[in-house]
């Protein structure tokens, strides 16, 4: 109950600080990919239910239909902009500040034994895991196969960090994750 509240608080002071922030970013989103600005997917939540993440679109389409990451969109990647939306995802109880990054159905709702401990867990906004790999992306474009090194490299190492996160977590454990994040994001 009292994690509930402080997510509460602390996604209502953000969207009040950040508020601003989150509807330019939003502005030039959709003016940037020429949609709605905002990207909408199905997400594997606590309980292995699923919700919708919010998040500012980043991929735009040419003419030709193809698509590919825009220099705005790569600006709100690496700032992670783009992810501010899912401050709402926290107020609606779907995720908490600090948790296992949502995936994909086919990583966290396949685990077994021990590790499905993970589910019982709110995805969150950061965790360990998140700020060890801050640079998902760039690691997963230099591989010859990205989704073998995902599901052979990364996945299993998130869950590690993910599990350990279960059983060592605490309020000031959660308080110094948001810290090293916002240092992160920082410098």
């Amino acid at each position: 109950m009292a994690k509930r509240l402080f997510d509460i608080v602390f996604s209502l002071s953000a969207l009040v600080f950040f508020g601003w922030i989150i509807l330019l970013s939003w502005l030039l989103a959709a003016f940037d990919t020429k949609t709605s600005g905002l990207f909408l997917q199905k997400r594997v939540g606590q309980s292995g239910k699923l919700f919708t993440i919010f998040k500012l679109r980043t991929i735009r389409k040419n003419k030709e239909g193809v698509a590919s990451i825009s220099k705005i969109g790569a600006f709100l990647r690496n700032s992670k902009l783009d992810e501010l939306p899912q401050l709402l995802n926290v107020l609606l109880g779907d995720m908490s500040i600090v948790g296992p990054r949502p995936d994909i159905e086919g990583y966290y709702d396949c685990l077994e034994g021990e590790e499905r401990k993970i589910l019982e867990l709110k995805p969150g906004l950061t965790s360990e895991a998140s700020l060890k790999y801050f640079n998902e992306e760039q690691l997963l474009a230099v591989q010859d196969n990205p989704l073998e090194y995902n599901d052979l490299v990364l996945f299993p190492d998130k869950v590690r960090l993910n599990l350990q996160y279960y059983y060592e977590r605490t309020f000031f454990g959660d308080l110094k994750i948001i810290a090293k994040t916002l240092f992160h994001k920082m410098f």
